[in-house]
């Protein structure tokens, strides 16, 4: 089953550009969460007009590495451009949209989509379910979480592994929370892969693979200075705190060139 929200239904959502065949939704993080907003309003109530309760909606945060991965990966490209929502996370991404003529009206990171949708849920009483990274630190990014969104409802948290064997337990494990929202935190493509494949399964509203996320919020990596971020330089900063990370840069200028390729096609 295909997941693609009937955009048409949330007011003003902007058309997607196809970057190197991978979807990106043109959005601010204003409408994204207000997007979502109204999946987790509509879960909890139900849609009087579908013929079935609505399912758990996917999100996903695009980078140019994805976009990269994604051109040998059939199926991961599948799950970017089937999920509900795809944010322009990256600012290749960001630029590569203005090249091909369809801009998107502003970066929107996920780490910071988290925390303005904890604080959304926090005066909502959204309750948020955190899945991933290594054993211990989903606890401690839940704990700051609440010290960001005061009064936010953490229904649980857990480590686990995206190996399928370990779906049943953690689902259940999710039942019982009744969370409304989900981040998963085992990198990309594995956090995507697994809230698309659980999709039918997950009794939440809404699931977002977060990435390295929970690292920043639990203190165990540093985000860039914020001069880096509004400069779209935290990529350079986190090479700088993790030199090992050079061969996975090298999609960088992989993506460039081919979408300065296909840009002069078009």
């Amino acid at each position: 089953m295909v997941h693609i929200l009937d955009t048409a239904r949330f007011d003003g959502l902007p058309v997607s550009v196809t970057i190197l065949g991978v979807r990106v939704d043109r959005l601010t993080q204003h409408q994204v969460l207000a997007a979502i907003e109204r999946m987790i309003s509509l879960f909890r109530t139900g849609d009087s007009q579908a013929q079935s309760p609505p399912s758990c909606q996917q999100i996903v945060t695009v980078n140019p590495e994805f976009v990269m991965a994604a051109q040998h990966n059939s199926l991961f490209r599948q799950c970017i451009n089937q999920a509900a929502l795809v944010m322009a996370d990256g600012i290749g991404i960001v630029l590569a949209a203005r090249y091909l003529r369809k801009p998107v009206p502003e970066r929107v990171t996920g780490v910071d989509t988290l925390i303005a949708l904890a604080q959304l849920c926090a005066e909502r009483g959204y309750r948020v379910y955190l899945l991933g990274s290594a054993p211990g630190i989903a606890e401690l990014a839940a704990t700051r979480l609440q010290v960001l969104a005061p009064g936010l409802q953490i229904a649980g948290s857990y480590a686990g592994s995206p190996a399928e064997a370990e779906e049943a337990d953690i689902l259940e494990r999710i039942r019982v929370s009744n969370a409304d929202l989900l981040y998963v935190a085992y990198g990309a493509p594995a956090q995507d892969l697994w809230i698309q494949r659980n999709l039918e399964r997950l009794p939440v509203a809404v699931a977002m693979g977060v990435g390295g996320s929970f690292d920043f919020l639990a203190g165990k990596q540093r985000r860039a200075p914020r001069w880096m971020q509004r400069m779209g330089l935290e990529w350079l900063y986190r090479l700088y705190r993790e030199p090992w990370r050079w061969r996975r840069m090298l999609a960088l200028p992989q993506f460039a060139l081919r979408v300065i390729v296909k840009g002069q096609k078009s």
